[in-house]
């Protein structure tokens, strides 16, 4: 089965982005090849101009002291499983405490570095990192795999926090998700929501089914059109019937 994600406002879609950076970030450091720690300082880069939004941080705070005060009142209650609320809100405290430590603008350190600068700025042309365009990043390219891994863990570590909050939050959000098996016929499906609220659609559709959905969506419905997949050829509407799971993330609902 294949998830396709699709955030209906704007906080969503800026988390969602910076867990895949995060997560692009962290597989590329891991490796030794150069081209891969190439690639893991071009997330950073990425992760550095997303967190440029002055309020990313405090959207998070909020969003996540709200869901701790909804779940707060919910201990001991017998319904509610103990453990696991407890491990939400210890999770919930533990990740404000962090992001409550961050000082300064998100990314600054990134900004501030004149040599990061420099590299940034050749990224944007085709091919402009080559050796004789920046002999300096060559250098440090040709340095041990354990040296470089280390400066960039020193790069990504002050992002960390937004790391942290990113993922409680996503994490609340996909488990709080209420799912439906329906069937689009002619490849078109409309679901009317009838009050409910979601911030993330989920469609779960086979992996081997050629097609993708593409998703329109405000308060009152959810509108699918499953497109074929075509690397040559222009995207039509996959007139078949296409079974598939939709699930609507909210984090109004659930621990």
């Amino acid at each position: 089965m294949i998830v396709y994600e699709y955030p209906l406002n704007e906080r969503i879609r800026t988390w969602l982005r910076l867990e895949y950076l995060f997560d692009k970030a962290a597989f590329f450091i891991e490796s030794d090849e150069q081209h891969s720690h190439h690639a893991a300082l071009l997330a950073i880069f990425e992760l550095a101009d997303v967190m440029a939004r002055s309020e990313l941080r405090s959207e998070l705070i909020q969003e996540l002291e709200r869901k701790k005060a909804s779940l707060e009142p919910l201990k001991g209650n017998p319904e509610v499983d103990g453990e696991r609320l407890e491990a939400v809100l210890a999770s919930l405290s533990a990740t404000l405490a962090e992001l409550h430590d961050q000082v300064g603008k998100l990314g600054q350190h990134i900004r501030d570095n004149n040599w990061l600068a420099g590299i940034k700025s050749r990224t944007g042309i085709p091919g402009g990192a080559c050796a004789f365009d920046l002999p300096g990043y060559h250098f440090w390219l040709n340095r041990s795999a354990p040296r470089r891994r280390e400066d960039l863990d020193a790069w990504l570590g002050p992002m960390l926090p937004i790391k942290s909050g990113v993922r409680v939050i996503l994490k609340l959000l996909r488990e709080g998700g209420t799912s439906g098996h329906y069937v689009a016929e002619g490849g078109l499906f409309q679901l009317m929501l009838g009050g409910r609220v979601a911030q993330l659609l989920q469609v779960v559709v086979a992996a081997d089914m050629p097609c993708v959905p593409e998703v329109s969506a405000n308060k009152y419905a959810v509108n699918l059109r499953f497109m074929t997949v075509g690397t040559s050829q222009k995207a039509r509407i996959c007139d078949q019937e296409i079974p598939f799971e939709l699930v609507l993330c909210s984090l109004a609902s659930g621990i």
